[in-house]
Formats: C-alpha cells, structure tokens, sequence
C-alpha cells in the first residue's frame, strides 16, 4: 500500500530537470563551461531539494493515511478505499490535493494522479467554505466538466497536540439527470394570470360605436403580441376580463420586461385622452389549478387595490410588483358604500363592545375615523373604546380636545387594558392601514375574532388577512372620508356630536392639504355632511396652529433643502424635529415653483430616521418609498428607517430616485 501511495504522491518532475540539463549541454558545448557548471550545480541543488521535499510530503501523507487507516477496523477502511462514488482528500485552507480515487480520476479526465494541483483549479465552481462552516453538505450543486455533481463531506482535524494540517474529504454524487429533470418540470410548472381592463367603462363610455371598436381592437391586438411567444393558452372570460396560462419558463422573460403590457396597453386612449388600462395579477407556485387561480384572484385584487394599471405576482409566500406609476384616477361607486354601510352596521349591532384603532403615532385622520366609528357604535347602543396609548403622537391635540367630550369620558384605553375588556364577540376596527405590522397593537389584533378594515392607502405585500368587512378605497383621500360615507348611510348628521364632527374635519383636512390634494366630489359630499353635524372650519383651523419655535423649525428645514434632479426638493437634518412639523416642511416646499415632489429626513429619539414625502405631480412617491421599507400612497408616503444614519438614507434615496426614473425600480 505504501509503495501505492510513493507512486501516487511522487510528481512526474524528470521532464524539467531534463530540459534544465540540455540547457547545461548547450551552455557548455558553446564553449561556456564556466557557466554551464553554474548552471549544472544550480540544477543539482534544485533536485536535491526536489528530493527532499517529496520525501518529506510523502512521509506526511503516509504517516496521515497510517493514523486514518489504524483507526478504521478492515471492513471501513475497504469501504473507502473502493468507495464507489468519486472522492478527494485536500486542505480546505489551500485547496491543495491530497488524494482522491480512481473514480474521481476518471470525472477529471485524468489518467494519473492529480497530487500537487488545486481543487480550485480542477473545479472552479467548487468552494470548501461550507466544510470550514461545519455544513456536511455542498449548499449549491457544482457544475463540472459538463455534470452537476452534489458534494458531501466533512472535515478531520488533528489530535490535540500535533501540529498535522486540517485535512477535507469530499465525495462527488453525480445528479445531472435529476437536475436536468427537475429544471425541466420547474421551468413547464403552469403559471395562471388575470388580466383586467380596469377602466373599461370610463375610456368608452360617450363614445361612437366605430371609436370603442378601433380601442378594443388596439387592445386586442396589443394583448395577442404580448401572449404570443409564450404559446399558452389565452382566453376571453368577460368584455373586460381575461385569462392567460402559461408555463413558468416565460414568468422571468415577463417580470425582465417589467410587463411591458402596461405601457403598450396605455398608448390606446380615447378622442377625450382617457388612456386604457390594465391590471395583471399572476397566481404562481401552486399546488392545484384551484389555488392558481386563487393567487391570480388576489393577485387582481391586490392590483385594484393599489390604484389599478400594475402587475402583481403572488406565490405561496408573498407578492411582487411591477408598474404603478400613472397617476390615480377616482373609480368609487356609491353601491359599495351603502354595502359596506349595511354590513358594518351588523358587525357594530353584533358585537358585545368595538374597540378602534389606527396606525402608529396616530395622526389626526386616524383619530377622526375612529371617533366617527365610536358614533356608529353610540348610536347602536354599544360599548366603544379607542385605542391610546401614554406615548406622544401628531393628534395629540385633537385627542385632548375630544377626550374633554363627557360622551368620550372613559372612551381612551391603553392597549393592555383594551386586551382585559374584549371577548369572542368583540369587534376590532383598524382605520387608516391595513398592514398588521402598523397597528397600534398587534397582539389586539390576533386577539380579536371579528376584525373590520376601514383604510385609504394602497395595498402593500402585508396586509390584514380574513377581515370581516374590508372598506379599502385607495382613491379616497383620507379613512375620515369613508367612515363619513358610512355614517350618511347609518345616522342622520344631526346624531353626529358637533366635536366628532370637527374632529373627522380634520383629518379630511390633514389628508387633503386643506382641500388642495386627492379630493374628489366625494371628498367635497363628505365634508358638507360634516359641515351640517356642525363641524366648523374655523376651529379645525386652530387645532392646525402650531407654535412659533415649530414654526421657526419648519422654515428652518425647508432652507436645508437641496434640488435633486431639478424638480426633487430633499432636506435632510441631522438634529431631531416633530414629526408634524416634518410633514409641513414636506407640503411648504411643494409650494416652491418647480418642485414636483419633496423628501424631508430627520432622526428621531429611538435611532431612526423619519422620512416624510409628498407628491404634487406625476411622481409617485408610494413606489419611491416602498423601496425603502416604507408605504403610503402616490401623493403622500413615509417610512421608519432603522439602523442607518441620515446621510446613508439620504443616498439610498438618491440611488431609489435615479433607478425609478430610469424604469427599473418597483414597488416592494
């Protein structure tokens, strides 16, 4: 065996030392001898130490082989040497070869032996960190000499004290064919997609005849080139709906592309300049078709929800999307209003008591939603109570006025006391968000077996699942809005107490600027409804006065301001500022000519820094800000960062801004 291991371990070296020699030859019989025994005895002390070192390395290796085999009973230590699969010894620290088997000689190519060579060499693909992290298996397979191969091993260290270096062995499973039939199925797994024409009836309607028939034709056509080289199936289920299958192979080309459908879908308009449309959403990674086109359903969902014109993809974990960038236009209908009215006022009768709560740090149109479902609940005759917890929030103000109500005393509860009160009939509402991770009180909300969700923003990936009444419009301009619409449908406004009135004023308010961004007529119906229950302007008005130290901080902000891209306002500080105060700086600096979209960051007192943006253009600052971790909707967004400091932000935010007007950023 050892003479077996002399062979294996010997480097086939005589070729050099021979062309070393003719090189002597040469040298002398040009008549050199003086050189040509230079060089002679320079040749002789490199094959002395030739000599030595393979001495050396093969007393290391037959000394290592004598340890591992006298440590292995016979039946083991055949075992490896005629393992079957093809295995290799080498220093994981060097990549250095060992020894390996016959098997393994035959995957390299080679008909000798590979001692003195690297793995890295042999094998580029292959990397030992795994074996250094004490993993016993390859986490990725390795491509080699036109196979994947699996890689499994471990690692065997020297006995205390001895100074031997660390030694690998690995062994080499062959699984191409299993790789190349799973790649096969992944690639044919079916994909289901819902495709929608989600303004179908306003880019037709008081149209001719001719007219939506060259639209729908534009589209159809746009529709068939885009499907076309996937070869799947695509079918029309309704005037405005359609279905797509294809295999999972296309998804990458499709998501690479960005669904180029959307842009090529938005070119067809109308003689009024009304563009078409369309909505994607993908079911991807199901188990049955069923559950495909439960994705696709969601998916659909999640798209409309978001203000319509984007692709969503879902799989079984969570949602990716694409587009989202055309500016949202009011697509609401009264029926679901009254519907919603009608369930929710079931849900309120129902229930033993209703607990309400917003956002974190709630702002004043959480609050005024609240306060008018606490009215619903009045009036039903049911124990209501808002959320409030003992830590400083924007709506401060608002919340002290309300409490002074006698109708609100004892209305204001912590989270904690909130979890002593409610039960299985409880009914939780959340007004102004709808992701869970948001809410002022997470464990309330898994508490809770009946939840309501009144909210405006635009559906992010997280969103509050199972709910029993989902009032989710992101073309309103504020939760106040829509617990409005509520109201006029449960109660007269004369019902309406004067400072609830006042207090869903001002979130209209908060959220529209005054009246200024996202309204609609329904903004302007819902105000007038306050109006009449006694909601007065002017003294919302007050509850918006701030004080001439937060005034001077405003003004302060907007002179740190910079122009990115010669339309973006960002000021960044570096000292802490109310979060209000942030907010005003975002909507002041709107009013500077040429500013489309602002971008105010400050850190607060808990390490992170604040973000506050606001659009008054085409930009949508929610795309903008979902790429930090934050969300909102087209016109006003904000994000909580933690862990980096202001400048950090600040570049991540000029990298998101140049990657959204170059196309290629997208909503998370």
């Amino acid at each position: 065996m050892y003479q077996k291991l002399t062979r294996i371990f010997t480097p086939r070296h005589g070729l050099y030392f021979a062309v070393l020699l003719a090189f002597c030859g040469v040298t002398a019989l040009l008549g050199r001898t003086d050189a040509a025994a230079a060089e002679l005895a320079v040749v002789v002390l490199l094959f002395a130490a030739f000599l030595a070192t393979g001495l050396r390395r093969r007393k290391e290796a037959a000394q290592y082989f004598k340890e591992l085999m006298d440590s292995m009973d016979q039946a083991t230590r055949d075992s490896t040497l005629s393992c079957p699969l093809p295995m290799v010894m080498f220093r994981p620290d060097t990549d250095e070869v060992i020894w390996s088997n016959d098997q393994f000689l035959r995957i390299t190519g080679s008909q000798e032996g590979i001692f003195d060579t690297f793995l890295s060499d042999l094998a580029p693909e292959f990397d030992s960190r795994w074996l250094l992290e004490g993993k016993s298996e390859c986490p990725a397979e390795v491509a080699f000499k036109g196979r994947r191969y699996q890689v499994f091993g471990g690692m065997a260290r020297p006995a205390a004290g001895k100074e031997e270096a660390v030694l690998a062995t690995t062994y080499w499973l062959d699984v191409t064919d299993f790789a190349d039939t799973r790649d096969i199925y992944n690639a044919t797994k079916p994909v289901l997609a819902l495709l929608l024409l989600d303004n179908y009836e306003d880019a037709i309607n008081g149209q001719d005849e001719n007219v939506r028939s060259a639209m729908l034709s534009q589209i159809s056509q746009r529709l068939s080139h885009w499907v076309e080289e996937s070869h799947g199936i695509f079918l029309r289920l309704d005037r405005d709906r359609f279905l797509f299958l294809f295999e999972e192979q296309y998804l990458a080309g499709f998501k690479a592309e960005k669904f180029s459908l959307l842009d090529s879908v938005r070119e067809v308009t109308n003689p009024a300049g009304i563009a078409a449309t369309v909505s994607i959403g993908v079911g991807v990674d199901g188990d049955t078709f069923e559950e495909l086109y439960r994705f696709a359903n969601l998916s659909v969902e999640m798209a409309l929800s978001r203000g319509g014109d984007q692709a969503v993809v879902k799989n079984r974990f969570t949602f990716e999307f694409f587009g989202g960038r055309s500016k949202e236009t009011e697509r609401r209908t009264k029926v679901k209003s009254r519907v919603m009215a009608s369930a929710m006022g079931e849900l309120v009768a129902d229930a033993s008591c209703v607990m309400v709560m917003g956002h974190k740090a709630p702002d004043m149109d959480a609050v005024g939603a609240a306060v008018g479902v606490c009215a619903i609940a009045r009036m039903k005759n049911i124990p209501h109570y808002i959320i409030r917890d003992n830590v400083s929030t924007p709506a401060d103000d608002l919340y002290d006025r309300v409490a002074k109500m006698p109708q609100y005393e004892g209305v204001f509860v912590d989270g904690q006391e909130a979890m002593l009160r409610v039960d299985s009939r409880s009914l939780l509402v959340v007004v102004d968000t709808n992701r869970p991770e948001q809410v002022q009180n997470q464990d309330l909300l898994v508490s809770c077996n009946k939840v309501a969700v009144i909210d405006h923003h635009r559906r992010a990936a997280t969103y509050i699942e199972g709910a029993a009444l989902n009032f989710h419009e992101p073309y309103a301009s504020s939760a106040s809005e829509l617990v409005a619409e509520l109201i006029a449908y449960l109660m007269e406004p004369t019902d309406l107490l004067p400072g609830e009135a006042q207090a869903m004023m001002a979130g209209l308010m908060l959220d529209t600027k005054n009246f200024t961004m996202r309204t609609g007529g329904r903004t302007f119906e819902a105000a007038a409804m306050l109006r009449r229950a006694g909601g007065d302007t002017g003294e919302v008005r007050k509850i918006f006065q701030i004080n001439l130290s937060d005034a001077v901080s405003k003004y302060g902000i907007i002179q740190t301001a910079k122009l990115y891209r010669q339309d973006i306002a960002i000021a960044a500080v570096n000292s802490t500022v109310g979060r209000v105060t942030a907010a005003q700086a975002a909507d002041e600096l709107l009013n500077i000519a040429g500013i489309s979209a602002s971008f105010v960051l400050y850190p607060d007192t808990d390490g992170r820094v604040i973000l506050s943006a606001r659009s008054i253009g085409s930009t949508n600052v929610q795309v903008i800000v979902e790429a930090l971790g934050g969300g909102g909707n087209a016109a006003a967004a904000g994000a909580q960062i933690p862990g980096r400091t202001v400048d950090e932000v600040k570049r991540e935010l000029h990298a998101v801004l140049d990657s959204y007007f170059e196309g290629s950023v997208e909503p998370s």
